[in-house]
């Protein structure tokens, strides 16, 4: 094969003697390099020793090219066409091997670009043992695609986890998309494989090309991509952190001291995009939501909102519980600064930030994580262990380091990089049982012989302690519907580590009990009276959630019995009710309004209802409510501990009534009594433990709220009369359908309800 380029090189002396360039122009892989089968470009490309003393062989692919050459400051060093497919190579002085560039002429421009393969790895030996080990909880800061500064250079690192792959590459606008242009560099002990591009900025689309260990060519989007193109593209986004200004910093120092059981925790659940939209449809941006939602949240005096899952998501019909872009906050509704915005208004408003976090499965879609490298890298291989039959997901391997560490990484990164200020694990129970939702024969179990996935119990326990350890103050909140035990207890004392459960037990007894109607509550008592058997064993949190109102359920209101009224008074009820009962709060959106029709996600709420008096009567007594349970200890102070609740009267099925008591550690007491009934209960006599003037600080039934009205003309005096065991009583008017809460004479009233 003649270089005539080359030769001539040779020939004016550089090279010191005489030499035969084939075996450094094309050497061993080349052929494979070109057919894109390479999977160690950096052993071809970029600037190599040799050949003789003083000169260095540069090598280039670059299919399209007409003519390439090397720039060595002022010197212009043609490269030969090797192969025509674009392999270049030319041998140099061996100054190129400290720097040079390419300038390549392309049919229709010239172009100096500087060559990738001449450039050390980002990754250093520490990073890429830990990566290994998978105990790298700042993966997130290694892997993706990074815009920065190296050897000089600005551009982008991208770096990707894909160990059984036979090459990996970018791909993007940038190469044409095509996986032969840069293929990156493979780090054997950690299966990770980088490449840094000069010049690629943020914004720019790209994926990574991956031929997979089973020869399949595969278009994959990056596992820790920041940002990604609008659904229904599937392209991820080259995005620079770090420009946001945040104005949060007085909150996160309080919240890092902050003991949440002792605290007030009201949440206000909600799906971004369908809380408001624009008049066209539109969704509403982050920045909008920030902009609308704040004030309302401050109005209605909840503590936190709680985002159904923002992740990307391939299909808005799963409302994001199907996520392919953990690290991406979904493009739906903005870029990742915008999404900062919105939690820096709710902290810079004292509105705390909880995200749906879903650990515990992922969609097979072809650009997402599944077969990622030609295996089952991120899933189980087993489908008795691997596909979710309910929702026909992919199920993480937890059982493998790699995958742990991925998904503990992401955790951290939304608390670190975002500040969010708890997460809310889905599906917890589908995690814990190896048989969840299957038939004898189609699981396997544990090396125990039970069913128990000791695998994600470990787990929960890692995940718990480095988040609590490394973010003091956030929250872990887990969605678990069995009776699991210690799921809100330490890990060092064999529980899983989270702050709170959500108490579905209650939820489903409450929901229960109102769906009777009035006459036949009697027969249902129990599902009021239940709970408080076990109300103490977990740190609880009351949902009603968006599962309540999808899926035929109906709203709220739908579920209420009786004529319009009744329904009303019925959904101010079961509100007081859940907000004077043991443990945190969370409402979903919409019950605000008294929302008649169930959740529709292509929608928006029903904004216009407020103009009713019903409806904006419960929006009134919903703010009380959190007025009442923020202001009062009482009601929040000791949630979690029996001391903080007494029942006066439990086994009135007859009547339907309920009474209790809630008392704080600084020994603050309440009264709640409960009238299930349309019946007005006169002179009802209630036990109390302290004799003196208890003031009404609340009646659902009052005329605000939409109610008749009927209540204890804001004050009842106590008698010396035992009742319920308690050393006094009260004579109460118990109003229809409602609640009254009355604060003990200790307490001073702030305001009333009812006849007041």
């Amino acid at each position: 094969m003649q270089y005539p380029g080359m030769k001539a090189f040779l020939a004016a002396g550089r090279s010191g003697g005489s030499v035969n360039p084939d075996a450094w122009i094309r050497p061993p892989g080349t052929d494979a390099l070109i057919r894109g089968e390479h999977g160690r470009a950096f052993d071809v490309l970029g600037c190599h020793p040799g050949p003789g003393p003083g000169h260095a062989v540069v090598r280039a692919f670059l299919p399209g090219a007409e003519a390439v050459a090397v720039l060595l400051g002022d010197e212009l060093l043609a490269m030969e066409r090797v192969d025509q497919a674009g392999f270049f190579a030319a041998i140099v002085p061996e100054q190129c091997l400290r720097g040079y560039r390419l300038r390549v002429n392309w049919p229709e421009t010239s172009q100096d670009i500087d060559d990738p393969y001449r450039l050390e790895p980002r990754l250093g030996e520490l990073d890429r043992y830990l990566l290994a080990e998978g105990t790298h909880h700042d993966s997130y800061r290694l892997l993706g695609a990074h815009p920065l500064n190296h050897q000089g250079l600005d551009g982008t690192a991208f770096a990707v986890w894909a160990p059984n792959a036979r090459r990996v590459s970018v791909v993007g606008a940038f190469n044409d998309w095509d996986g032969r242009r840069h293929p990156m560099r493979l780090h054997p002990g950690c299966g990770v494989w980088e490449l840094f591009l000069p010049a690629i900025e943020p914004g720019q689309c790209y994926k990574f090309e991956i031929l997979g260990a089973d020869a399949q060519l595969l278009l994959k989007a990056d596992p820790y991509a920041r940002h990604a193109e609008l659904p229904p593209a599937t392209a991820s986004r080259v995005w620079a952190d770090g420009s946001h200004a945040w104005g949060d910093q007085a909150w996160l120092a309080e919240r890092a001291q902050r003991q949440s059981l002792d605290q007030p925790l009201s949440i206000y659940e909600l799906h971004a995009g369908s809380w408001k939209r624009h008049a066209d449809g539109r969704w509403l941006s982050y920045r909008e939501l920030a902009d609308e939602l704040v004030p309302w949240m401050i109005e209605l005096g909840f503590t936190h909102i709680e985002l159904m899952p923002i992740s990307e998501h391939p299909f808005s019909g799963s409302w994001g519980y199907q996520p392919s872009g953990l690290f991406a906050p979904t493009a739906r509704f903005g870029t990742p600064d915008d999404f900062r915005y919105l939690v820096d208004a709710c902290h810079q408003a004292g509105i705390g930030v909880i995200l749906d976090w879903v650990p515990g499965h992922f969609p097979d879609d072809a650009h997402g994580l599944a077969s990622f490298d030609g295996t089952c890298l991120y899933e189980h291989a087993d489908e008795r262990q691997g596909r979710h039959r309910d929702w026909d997901t992919l199920i993480y391997n937890l059982g493998r380091t790699e995958v742990v560490n991925f998904l503990i990484s992401n955790a951290l990164f939304w608390l670190r990089e975002f500040h969010i200020d708890g997460l809310r694990i889905d599906a917890v129970a589908s995690m814990l049982y190896l048989d969840y939702s299957r038939q004898p024969g189609e699981w396997i179990p544990n090396a125990q012989g039970d069913n128990r996935n000791l695998e994600a119990i470990a787990f929960f326990q890692r995940l718990n302690r480095s988040i609590h350890r490394e973010v003091p103050g956030v929250l872990t909140i887990a969605e678990e519907s069995t009776a699991w035990p210690l799921v809100s207890r330490p890990p060092d004392d064999g529980g899983l580590g989270f702050n709170y459960k959500w108490n579905m037990g209650w939820m489903n007894d409450s929901l229960r009990y109102f769906g009777q109607d009035p006459v036949h509550r009697v027969h249902h008592h129990n599902d009021l009276t239940f709970g408080l058997i076990y109300a103490f064993s977990e740190n609880f949190v009351l949902p009603l959630s968006h599962d309540e109102v999808v899926h035929g359920k109906g709203s709220l209101l739908g579920r209420m019995p009786g004529d319009d009224w009744q329904r009303l008074a019925n959904l101010r009820l079961l509100l007081a009710f859940q907000w004077t009962y043991p443990g945190k709060k969370l409402l979903f959106m919409g019950a605000e309004l008294a929302q008649s029709d169930e959740w529709n996600h292509d929608g928006q709420l029903p904004w216009s209802r407020l103009a009713d008096s019903g409806p904006a009567g419960v929006c009134r007594l919903l703010t009380d409510l959190n007025h009442c349970y923020r202001a009062l200890p009482a009601l929040h102070a000791a949630d979690c501990q029996p001391e903080g609740f007494a029942w006066v009267s439990c086994d009135d099925a007859e009547q339907n009534v309920i009474s209790y008591l809630r008392r704080s550690p600084g020994g603050e007491c309440l009264l709640v009594a409960c009238n299930f009934s349309p019946v007005v209960r006169y002179d009802y006599r209630v036990g109390v433990p302290q004799a003196g003037r208890w003031h009404e600080r609340l009646n659902t039934d009052a005329a605000l709220y939409g109610g008749s009205d009927v209540g204890n003309l804001g004050a009842v005096d106590s008698n010396d009369k035992p009742c319920h065991g308690q050393p006094c009583s009260l004579s109460l008017t118990l109003p229809p359908l409602a609640a009254v809460i009355l604060t003990g004479p200790e307490l001073e009233p702030t305001h009333g309800g009812g006849d007041s």
